[in-house]
């Protein structure tokens, strides 16, 4: 680990450790944290919410115990962006993730800084044993390219996580992206750059079995028992390629009529190219959500049988959503909410109550706080993070945040100007689309306009500007150099 991050500990619950300006405050007993991690799951697919027809059981009742903010977001709806803003707390041009991490983006630094502080290295330390399974990308493929199938084409994309990058986590078993989910590939704690392996076992499976190994902790051959723990368990489904599921999974939906499945009005119409891609994977998607839902559920056996459910804090994110040919898009990294809106479910039994909140307007920059608030590490997370820490609402001592959400995404690497930006308050979402030159802007309401299908702009008068400005204000602040044409 990072010598600036080296502490000593004093023993027992009176723990106080001080590191330069720095003080790590402690709570007893400390809660583990487990957050699931799962790639590409539109926040509106899930079975409870009864808005897709998708099969989630485990899903439907751990969210029964559970808060879910049905209007959380990711800033940037996209894998790497995304994957900065969680493990740093900032927006994406202050944590240099500001478009995907491959061989294209390699030469403007698009990577996770080494010296970036994220909520894993302050765990570290604050005495907690932390873990990751899976899914990492957020370190730049360098040559000689790992000899993996994605890496073969135009663009590479996968690389090993040198340990002096892993951020406080001592227990490693993931790999930077990769996408042959029936034969995923893994770096483990010990091996070198040349030592990954291949497993024949779908991706989700295999890592809940790695997760549950590191639960269990048998010989405390994992983690180190005496201490409280982090697992990060990032499963790569319902990603593409979506055909790639177990066979057991698509059978459920096989025999679904395809137009009970094709209901909502921005859904392209069948002969036309994205309207027949959605028609073409929407099982799958919804296989692969529910193959995930069972891995989850054997993860939440797992915390019960070892007795850790009570004292561990349960988050089910996804990094983004998926558009999967929704608004003649192809997947993410588009301002409309299929791309944007995230399942966001998160559990702490007797301290966060449960319940289905439509208002709460939480964004993925605001987990690092929470997270480390909710951990007792409060007096650090000030010192980095831009997000807002919602402990105050999820414990009952505070009302509902309705901060604004900033979204920005599409970005090239060349050029930190391209792309879009925008913002929603309230029921209203303003966006700027860089055009060329020119600036084409959206503004919809998402309570009478959930699907986004009528643009209100030119008309929408002062929503419009004072949207706009606070819009502006956010973008100074972020360091954004993206300006909005009048």
């Amino acid at each position: 680990m990072k010598k600036r991050f080296l502490l000593h500990f004093l023993p027992a619950t009176l723990l106080l450790c001080s590191f330069s300006k720095r003080q790590v405050k402690q709570i007893a007993p400390r809660p583990n944290l487990m957050i699931v991690l799962v790639d590409q799951w539109r926040g509106q697919a899930l079975g409870f919410l009864k808005n897709e027809p998708v099969m989630t059981p485990n899903l439907d009742r751990f969210a029964s115990e559970s808060r879910v903010l049905n209007q959380a977001v990711c800033n940037y709806p996209l894998c790497s962006p995304s994957r900065a803003m969680l493990m740093t707390g900032k927006y994406p041009m202050n944590n240099k993730v500001y478009s995907n991490v491959n061989s294209r983006t390699t030469p403007y630094g698009v990577e996770l800084p080494e010296n970036a502080v994220c909520w894993s290295d302050l765990l570290k330390e604050a005495g907690y044993s932390n873990g990751y399974i899976g899914k990492w990308h957020l370190d730049s493929p360098r040559e000689p390219y790992i000899p993996t199938s994605n890496n073969k084409g135009a663009v590479a994309w996968n690389e090993w996580t040198p340990p002096g990058r892993r951020h406080g986590f001592d227990y490693w078993y993931a790999y930077g992206t990769y996408d042959d989910h029936m034969k995923p590939m893994y770096w483990d704690t010990k091996a070198l750059r040349d030592g990954f392996h291949f497993v024949d076992q779908w991706g989700p499976e295999h890592e809940t079995d790695k997760a549950i190994e590191f639960l269990d902790n048998k010989g405390n051959a994992y983690r180190d028992n005496s201490k409280p723990f982090s697992l990060v368990v990032s499963m790569n489904p319902p990603h593409s390629v979506y055909s790639k599921v177990p066979r057991k999974y698509y059978d459920l939906y096989k025999n679904i009529p395809l137009d009970s499945l094709i209901k909502d009005p921005d859904i392209p119409a069948e002969g036309t190219e994205m309207g027949d891609a959605y028609r073409r994977d929407i099982r799958y998607y919804y296989a692969c959500m529910t193959g995930v839902d069972e891995q989850f559920g054997r993860l939440m056996s797992a915390l019960k049988a070892g007795g850790m459910d009570k004292n561990t804090i349960v988050i089910f994110m996804a990094d983004h959503g998926n558009c999967l040919g929704r608004h003649d898009e192809i997947s993410k990294n588009t301002f409309y909410e299929e791309s944007v809106r995230i399942p966001f479910i998160i559990k702490w039994a007797g301290h966060i109550s449960p319940g289905i909140d439509q208002r709460a307007l939480f964004s993925v920059v605001d987990i690092y706080p929470t997270i480390l608030d909710l951990l007792g590490v409060n007096n650090l997370w000030k010192e980095y993070a831009e997000g807002k820490s919602f402990k105050k609402y999820f414990t009952g001592a505070g009302s509902t945040p309705v901060t604004p959400q900033y979204l920005i995404g599409n970005v090239n690497a060349a050029d930190p100007s391209s792309g879009f930006r925008g913002i929603r308050a309230g029921n209203y979402k303003l966006i700027y689309e860089r055009k060329g030159k020119t600036d084409q802007v959206y503004l919809f309401n998402l309570e009478n306009d959930p699907f986004e299908l009528k643009n209100l702009y030119p008309g929408g008068g002062n929503i419009t500007i004072k949207l706009r400005e606070r819009l502006e204000k956010w973008l100074v602040k972020a360091k954004d150099p993206f300006k909005i044409q009048h």
